[in-house]
């Protein structure tokens, strides 16, 4: 796949728990595809649920893209990330678009 600039752009598919049980795996899953590509996009719609352990890897691999001149899109955001992004009013340090599901 790639985007409107004819980069390739890369997509990881993350679902179920973004706990703090899970944290270590899903850092080094996100890291290693960003290291990969200059654009990563991270489809989050099977997200079940998403604790602070799980919103720093997000943040970390946001601050990891930025610092190596890459891209990370978080796509498709699933209600239970919209509902943490919502309540810690985290959509602008993203920059993704976030839909609102009704």
């Amino acid at each position: 796949m790639s985007d409107a600039n004819g980069a390739a752009v890369a997509r990881v598919a993350l679902d179920g728990e973004m706990t703090i049980y899970r944290a270590a795996d899903l850092k080094a899953t996100v890291l290693d595809a960003l290291r990969k590509t200059r654009v990563l996009e991270l489809d989050l719609s099977g997200v079940t649920e998403l604790d602070t352990a799980g919103l720093q890897v997000l943040m970390l691999a946001k601050q990891t893209a930025h610092a190596g001149q890459r891209e990370l899109r978080l796509v498709k955001h699933s209600p239970a990330v919209l509902e943490i992004f919502d309540m810690l009013d985290l959509g602008a340090f993203f920059g993704d678009a976030l839909l609102m599901h009704a």
